[in-house]
């Protein structure tokens, strides 16, 4: 016997589909609040939102083989084709078990050298601004998080491609179109949002293919390499198909690398940048403690098992504001999910964001509380409470490197800056692919004392 889940009236259908297009955050948010299984039809089209732990952990890993990528990621097929975000099958299993080494331990100590590095040309690039007007954070942390990129999977200078962040902007903003409108408005019309997003896919694809070039000559001259973009390469060449095709598909997965390498960590650190500024006293206990592991060096390996407190800090971040909000599947075949009948081909959607929000898991969930990552606490929650990288088989390749990022950054920032938000200025979540800060975090800069 079919048991579908609760679902909101008819007549509130109308305001919940506006919300999906204006302000997907609060149709999460009205959707939770009818319970933690939700379905919302929409003609023939059915959704399912899942709001517990368990129902999660079911969908991201018990029964991952049954829910390929969903909604918004494939929309963003049009230009990251079947790379690694939304890839499904063998083709993912195949590019996952390609980069994979990339990330291996042997490698750890070299990419936490370039990201302390790195750290430190942001600290002196922020302070160049003291006493000056207001510098966009966001816009530099971005930048910090591609030269990352770069030195660390690519091999690569990336500091001269300023016209990368602009353009997975404008790739994001045209999957978000695609994905409200549920592909109703045709690629080929001549509306401004098409014509941008023709020429950031035409810019993207640009600076793919001069990276590839760049790294293959330097390959064919006996560089070796165990980087992400060398591995990505050789695993090209062994494939079969006309030259045309497996230049694309290097495009896709390298596009698709850029993106999500540098993208979630650059909105974690705004997110931890804001949230430490509204809160003096857990910015001071971050200060104290990079000051007394780091004193005026630069953080090495082994500080990220010191910088406990600073850890915790960014953990809190990500809870209130999950680089991943949303992880949208659909449903190969039909399904039970804790006691309801998924149907086959709906789109569930899993959202760290509502569910690290949920009252039930966590108390006073709106508090920016960084003692939630205390051992004992983390120990008596849910292991699928918290899931701001994802989770299951699909979980964040990168999240380590991503997380080490955050921290050193976030460490070596408020060691030596204060920064202050410019008065007025409002930080606004804006979910896209990642949960981005709309319009940028304008901040001064002076030096900590």
């Amino acid at each position: 016997m079919r048991t579908d889940p609760p679902g909101p009236p008819v007549s509130a259908l109308p305001g919940l589909l506006r919300k999906l297009a204006v302000d997907r955050l609060e149709m999460m948010k009205d959707a939770a609040a009818l319970g933690d299984a939700v379905r919302v039809s929409m003609g023939p089209k059915k959704l399912y939102i899942f709001n517990r732990p368990d129902y999660a952990k079911h969908v991201l890993a018990d029964n991952s083989d049954n829910y390929h990528k969903g909604i918004g990621l494939v929309q963003s097929r049009r230009v990251l084709g079947d790379g690694l975000l939304t890839s499904d099958g063998e083709v993912w299993r195949a590019q996952r078990q390609t980069v994979q080494p990339a990330f291996k331990p042997g490698r750890i100590n070299r990419q936490a050298n370039a990201v302390a590095e790195e750290g430190a040309k942001l600290v002196a690039l922020l302070r160049a601004h003291e006493g000056g007007g207001p510098v966009d954070v966001l816009h530099e942390v971005t930048g910090l998080t591609l030269g990352v990129l770069g030195r660390t999977l690519l091999d690569s200078d990336l500091s001269s491609q300023d016209t990368l962040a602009p353009s997975f902007e404008e790739v994001q903003d045209q999957a978000m179109l695609e994905m409200v409108s549920q592909g109703m408005v045709p690629g080929w019309l001549p509306l401004p949002p098409q014509a941008r997003f023709r020429r950031a896919r035409r810019e993207l694809y640009r600076v793919a293919d001069l990276l590839v070039a760049d790294r293959s000559a330097r390959m064919a001259d006996g560089e070796p390499g165990d980087d992400a973009l060398a591995r990505i390469i050789e695993a090209a060449g062994r494939g079969n198909g006309p030259p045309r095709r497996v230049r694309g598909k290097l495009r896709e997965e390298l596009v698709t690398l850029l993106l999500a390498g540098h993208e979630t960590t650059a909105s974690t650190l705004g997110w931890t940048l804001h949230l430490l500024e509204r809160h003096p006293e857990v910015r001071a206990a971050v200060r104290e403690e990079a000051r007394s592991v780091l004193g005026e060096r630069l953080p090495d390996l082994d500080d990220l098992h010191r910088l406990t407190w600073t850890t915790k800090v960014v953990q809190e971040a990500m809870r209130l504001y999950p680089p991943v909000w949303v992880l949208p599947r659909v449903a190969q075949r039909e399904d039970e999910v804790g006691g309801y009948t998924v149907s086959a081909r709906a789109d569930v959607l899993i959202c760290p964001y509502i569910m690290h929000r949920n009252p039930r898991l966590w108390e006073d969930p709106e508090r920016f509380d960084p003692e939630r990552f205390d051992p004992q606490a983390v120990a008596s929650r849910p292991r699928y409470a918290y899931i701001p990288f994802g989770a299951g088989p699909r979980f964040c390749v990168g999240s380590n490197l991503g997380m080490m990022e955050a921290v050193f950054v976030t460490a070596l920032i408020t060691r030596d800056l204060d920064l202050r938000t410019v008065p007025g200025h409002r930080a606004v979540a804006e979910p896209m692919l990642s949960l981005r800060m709309r319009g940028g975090l304008p901040m001064t800069v002076s030096v900590a004392g």
